[in-house]
């Protein structure tokens, strides 16, 4: 069993990430409707982080280990929050001071 599976596991989300979705099934790349979405936070009791210039701020000197907008928002949350982030991209380890479970 996983730690993500564990009921006193905390289950965050950046909202960066739902902007993702949305944008992803705008463009055809995902099929995923906003209520299904819902659901799955409701049913994993996640907390949805909102973003704001607090977080965005630690993308001024972040290194382009990643080009793509939506991973570093989430890196740059993570960091300020001092969260760790679930992801098996491998690149996400390549950030001083980010903690990665996967």
């Amino acid at each position: 069993m996983g730690l993500l599976s564990h009921d006193d596991t905390l289950r965050e989300l950046s909202a960066v990430s739902l902007s993702e979705i949305a944008i992803k099934n705008a463009i055809g790349k995902l099929t995923l409707p906003w209520e299904s979405v819902l659901t799955g936070i409701a049913d994993l009791q996640i907390r949805v982080l909102p973003y704001g210039s607090g977080h965005a701020r630690f993308l001024f000197g972040l290194p382009l280990h990643h080009r793509d907008p939506f991973d570093r928002q989430i890196i740059a949350q993570a960091l300020a929050e001092n969260i760790p982030v679930a992801t098996p991209d491998s690149n996400f380890g390549l950030y001083k001071g980010l903690s990665v479970i996967w």
